[in-house]
């Protein structure tokens, strides 16, 4: 499979645009930064981003049935499903208890953020072990083609977030045990 130019320059816009974005706004800093609080600015992507994760964890189960239904007819084919179902089914978990704790405004969305970004290699590695294992084929095999491709892009850009999440004012005075929100110090 080869990119063409187009493709380039969409994988480009889609990358280049929000990174330029976000390197302007952090060499303004905010007159009054008890001001940014609330679903507001850069978090606002991020939570639109988390309300539709689950839906992509749920339409990449919908989108494996049909592989599923030619693994069920391997040997140890159903156990392999079965597996990888239940540990798609606890990632679609966690995502929903970070999605509840994001919109309940939480202090501990931003450590179950950074839990669901760990979870994301730990998931795929958890996966490709099982099949291989259950199956009796080599690793190499569970990872032909692109397969490596999706979760490695998904674990980059939800570290870019997560570093967003830890570094952002918005983020920390959102996020808080009180409803108060946080002043930042200044260096005086």
């Amino acid at each position: 499979m080869q990119f063409s130019i187009w493709h380039w320059a969409i994988v480009l816009l889609l990358i280049g645009v929000p990174v330029f974005f976000a390197v302007q706004s952090a060499r303004k800093p905010s007159q009054s930064p008890a001001d940014l609080v609330g679903f507001g600015g850069w978090l606002m992507l991020l939570a639109i981003g988390q309300a539709l994760a689950p839906l992509r964890t749920l339409a990449g189960l919908g989108n494996s049935a049909e592989g599923f239904q030619q693994l069920m007819t391997l040997p140890n084919g159903p156990l392999a499903v079965y597996g990888e179902v239940a540990l798609n089914l606890a990632f679609l978990a966690l995502q929903l208890v970070v999605l509840v704790s994001m919109l309940r405004r939480s202090h501990r969305f931003p450590q179950l953020f950074l839990v669901q970004w760990f979870a994301i290699p730990a998931a795929f590695i958890l996966d490709t072990a099982w099949i291989s294992t259950v199956l009796a084929v080599p690793v190499n095999q569970v990872l032909a083609g692109d397969a490596l491709a999706t979760p490695l892009a998904s674990f980059v850009f939800t570290g870019i977030w997560a570093a967003y999440v830890y570094r952002s004012v918005r983020v920390s005075n959102t996020f808080t045990r009180t409803s108060a929100p946080r002043q930042v110090a200044s260096a005086s």
